[in-house]
C-alpha cells in the first residue's frame, strides 16, 4: 500500500512540473480581493530612471498568468491596475508563484523558484526587524532633529558624526541581518545584489572578495556578479596608500 501511495505521489509531482526550456518562465499569480483588472510586468528602465512595462495580462477570477523567456535572473516588478506601489520579485527561468496582497503589497508572497522563496523570507525577516526598531528610531530622530539641524548649519562635524553613529547603532539589527545575508546564502540572487551595495561602503571592503569567492557559479555569471568581480579586480590594481 505504501509503495502505491509513493508511486502516486511521484506521478503527481512529475505531472505538476511543466517542461520549461532553459530560461523560460511561467508566472502564476493570485490577487487577493480583485476579480478582474490588469497586471503589468515591469523592469527597471535604463540608467535606473523608474520602470517600464514589458508585458500586460488580464486578471480573470482573481488569477493571472505571464509567460516568457529571460537570459538571467533580474529584479522585476508587478504593477496591479489601480493599486499604488509595486511587488518586486526575481524574474528567472522556472515556475514562479506570486500571491499579491493588494491592500498591503509588502505582505505579498513569492514562491516556486529558490531565489524567489529566499527573497520572500528575506523580506519577511527584514519587515520584522524594521517593525522592532521603528519606534526607537522615530523617537531618536525627533529628539535629535533640532541638534542635527544646528550642527549642519555650524558645520559641526563632530556632533553630526556622533548623532549618525548613535542612529546607526539603533539600525544595527537590520544592517547586520542585511549585510550578513550573503555569507550564509551563497546561492541566493539577493546575495549578489546586497554584495554590490556593499561595494560602496568601505566598512565592508575587506569582506567582498571572500563573499564573492563563496558564491555559486551561477551568481558569478549574472550582471551584478560580473560587476562585483570587476570592482574586486580594479581595487587590486590601485596603488597602495602609503
Amino acid at each position: 500500500m505504501k509503495k502505491i501511495i509513493l508511486l502516486v505521489a511521484v506521478a503527481v509531482a512529475l505531472y505538476s512540473c511543466k517542461n520549461l526550456a532553459e530560461g523560460e518562465y511561467e508566472i502564476t499569480g493570485t490577487v487577493k480581493g480583485m476579480k478582474t483588472g490588469l497586471v503589468y510586468l515591469e523592469k527597471q528602465s535604463p540608467m535606473g530612471m523608474g520602470s517600464q512595462a514589458i508585458d500586460t495580462v488580464k486578471i480573470v477570477d482573481g488569477k493571472f498568468e505571464i509567460k516568457g523567456k529571460t537570459t538571467e535572473p533580474e529584479i522585476h516588478f508587478l504593477q496591479i491596475e489601480k493599486v499604488s506601489g509595486k511587488v518586486p520579485f526575481i524574474l528567472e527561468g522556472g515556475e514562479i508563484r506570486i500571491t499579491v496582497d493588494k491592500d498591503s503589497l509588502f505582505k505579498s508572497k513569492l514562491a516556486g523558484t529558490y531565489s524567489n522563496e529566499e527573497f520572500s523570507k528575506f523580506n519577511e525577516e527584514s519587515n520584522k526587524l524594521q517593525k522592532k526598531i521603528q519606534k526607537p528610531a522615530m523617537a531618536f530622530q525627533m529628539k535629535n532633529m533640532a541638534v542635527m539641524n544646528e550642527a549642519q548649519q555650524k558645520n559641526d562635524t563632530a556632533t553630526m558624526n556622533r548623532i549618525r553613529k548613535e542612529y546607526d547603532e539603533i539600525q544595527k539589527p537590520i544592517s547586520d541581518y542585511t549585510f550578513g545575508y550573503p555569507k550564509s546564502h551563497p546561492k541566493s540572487y539577493i546575495s549578489v545584489l546586497i554584495t554590490q551595495m556593499m561595494l560602496n561602503n568601505p566598512k565592508y571592503s575587506k569582506d567582498i572578495e571572500g563573499i564573492y569567492n563563496s558564491f555559486d557559479p551561477s551568481l558569478k555569471k549574472t550582471k551584478p556578479g560580473k560587476a562585483v568581480k570587476e570592482s574586486i579586480d580594479a581595487s587590486k590594481k590601485k596603488p597602495a596608500v602609503k
